[in-house]
Order: structure tokens, then sequence, then C-alpha cells
């Protein structure tokens, strides 16, 4: 009898599976600019799955920019972060795109332990 393998989870941060429209953009080779309309397929707080045309080496620094409604820009909303800048970790070719595993320089949340959630006191209605 083989012994059972375990398979052990290395993410820190849970996936989510969603599909968010993204450009991304880099400087490949000699100094030329790389920008190509892209999805998202998963994300997490430390990274996301990118579908994208081009193939793009291990190591490769990209930032990538979450396109926005107009509306949302006029509207008196909070500011969230828009340009992520993330580092290529993988990337693995399918029938007409390549599948890229991205790690962003700066995670998302800190920790997922330390999350902290500020509450707004409510005045009493007494």
């Amino acid at each position: 009898m083989k012994p059972k393998t375990v398979a052990v989870e290395r993410r820190r941060w849970p996936r989510l599976p969603l599909a968010i429209p993204v450009f991304v953009r880099s400087r490949l080779e000699q100094d030329k600019e790389f920008l190509e309309f892209a999805t998202a397929l998963n994300v997490s707080a430390g990274g996301m799955l990118v579908a994208v045309r081009r193939s793009l080496p291990a190591a490769v620094e990209i930032s990538l920019e979450i396109p926005s409604a107009p509306l949302a820009a006029l509207a008196a909303l909070p500011k969230a972060a828009r340009t992520l800048r993330a580092k290529v970790l993988r990337s693995e070719h399918a029938d007409t795109y390549n599948l890229v595993g991205l790690k962003f320089v700066r995670p998302l949340v800190e920790s997922r332990t330390k999350v902290k959630v500020q509450r707004r006191k409510h005045p009493s209605l007494v």
C-alpha cells in the first residue's frame, strides 16, 4: 500500500475566482514598453492569475491598472488602489494565451491575521 500524500497549501490568502479586466504594462526588451488589455482570472491579497496574449518571463516587474467606469471617477467615493505593481512568478502557455501568476510587490492587506476594521461610533438613540 502506498502512503497517502497530502497537498500542502502554500498560499497566505484565499483566492477569489473573479474575471476582472486589467491593463498590463511593462518594459521587456531594450526599453520597449509593453501594454496589453488582459483578464485577471482570480485574485488574492498577495497576487493574481492573469490571462495575457504575450509570454512574460519570470521575475519581470509589471504594472497593473484596473479600469473603472467614468461615473466612479466622478462620484465622491473613497479612493481605492487602481494601479498595482507585481512580479511575474510563473507563466504557462495555453491555447491562444498565457496564464501568468503574479505576486504583488505590496500585498493588498498587510496580513490576514492583522486586518483591523475601524468602526464608527453611532450616536445613541436614547
